[in-house]
């Protein structure tokens, strides 16, 4: 059973954006329903991973905040069965401390994490944030071609030859700020900044996880990447045309 039909400010549907709140706590969820209402959300909530899967795939959530530690099925679990199905924006609610933890989220696609304790405002800035990511448009003639890569700001969508690839918000934003300048090195966190919008204490090394599941996605050969090269000691770059 899910534990709880959904719940719309003022009775408006198009209010705001929809957030699913997975939580086994029965405490966080009404915490955090209460709190973003009041910031104009739409909040859907689950008790476990199992529940969020019916929720997800019934109410097409804008984003999901996602606890891992969870009774029936987990976070990781849940990311494992919804990634294959959707690439709505994950933000992980964990209290796990070890980077590990952090990073399997990450390779299992989570656009982002929270340690709790967190600040309201915190979380609220990492959601906009996300979201922002998600919703970024462009004029449809903003274009970019590199090598054999098309990445359409404006469809949100990138071809690999005639391959249709489906990338995560923060993936999307990574691909599009290297294919914007081939050849420049980018730092860590540069491209943090680039793809997060907001001043957030997150770590630099998530982006090699980003960047990781980027290549699996658009390299011919991931552990020899063609398009995405490691410049080591400092970032990453987008590998010229002429270089090829």
């Amino acid at each position: 059973m899910v534990s709880s039909s959904p719940v719309i400010l003022g009775g408006d549907a198009n209010m705001g954006k929809t957030i699913l709140v997975v939580d086994d706590q029965a405490n966080v969820r009404r915490l955090l329903r209460e709190y973003l209402e009041e910031e104009g959300f739409r909040v859907v909530v689950a008790e476990n991973g199992r529940d969020a899967l019916y929720v997800a795939r019934r109410d097409k959530p804008d984003l999901i905040l996602l606890d891992i530690m969870m009774p029936e099925m987990s976070g990781y679990e849940f990311m494992r069965t919804f990634t294959k199905e959707q690439d709505t924006p994950i933000i992980l609610l964990t209290a796990k401390l070890e980077e590990s933890d952090k990073v399997l989220g990450l390779e299992l696609g989570a656009d982002d994490y929270i340690t709790k304790p967190f600040s309201m405002r915190e979380l609220v800035a990492r959601i906009r944030a996300v979201l922002r990511r998600a919703e970024k448009g462009a004029p449809a003639s903003e274009v970019l071609r590199v090598a054999d890569i098309t990445l359409d700001r404006g469809a949100r969508t990138v071809l690999v030859g005639e391959r249709n690839v489906r990338l995560t918000p923060t993936e999307f934003e990574l691909l599009a700020t290297l294919m914007a300048a081939p050849g420049r090195v980018f730092s860590r966190a540069a491209l943090l900044e680039a793809v997060q919008g907001v001043s957030v204490e997150t770590m630099e090394r998530s982006i090699d996880v980003h960047i990781r599941n980027l290549r699996t996605k658009i390299e011919p050969d991931p552990s020899n990447p063609r398009y995405v090269e490691t410049v080591f000691g400092v970032g990453y770059r987008f590998r010229p045309p002429e270089e090829e």
